[in-house]
């Protein structure tokens, strides 16, 4: 990225989970927007494809991972805070997490920049990086992956 392009990212948005990659995505996230004083928003994606039949029909159950990821959400926010970075939001989304980030909350947010970790930490998934991979082709803004 040239200068110029760096002066104008106004929004970040960074995709979390609990892997190491995604840890240090949003640590460079955070760095970012105190740097470009831009906007950090950050998302995690609760994946039902991760749930048995049984769980995702569990509207209880359901609720109460998303209040989990909520919650987790909310230590990322506060970290974000503390670190000096002005204007902090959280979102959550539902689904598969390349497409949803790509065709969900992209659009919603229209953010400058994606800052995403190359692994996530579930499934087969990790070992590909296939989600890092799809947003990096298919999101409409410039794709940072960290490793």
């Amino acid at each position: 990225m040239d200068t110029e392009n760096v002066k104008n990212i106004k929004k970040i948005l960074v995709g979390v989970d609990d892997s190491a990659d995604a840890q240090l995505a949003f640590r460079v996230a955070m760095r970012r927007a105190i740097d470009l004083n831009a906007t950090l928003y950050i998302v995690s994606v609760l994946e039902k494809d991760e749930m048995n039949v049984f769980q995702v029909l569990d509207d209880d159950y359901v609720h109460g991972e998303r209040e989990e990821l909520k919650k987790h959400l909310l230590r990322y926010q506060k970290i974000a805070e503390e670190a000096g970075v002005i204007d902090v939001r959280i979102v959550i989304a539902e689904g598969d997490p390349g497409e949803t980030i790509v065709k969900e909350v992209i659009p919603s947010i229209n953010p400058d920049l994606l800052i995403i970790g190359a692994l996530s930490k579930q499934g087969i998934r990790k070992y590909f990086g296939s989600q890092a991979a799809y947003m990096a082709k298919y999101a409409p803004c410039s794709v940072f992956v960290v490793r």
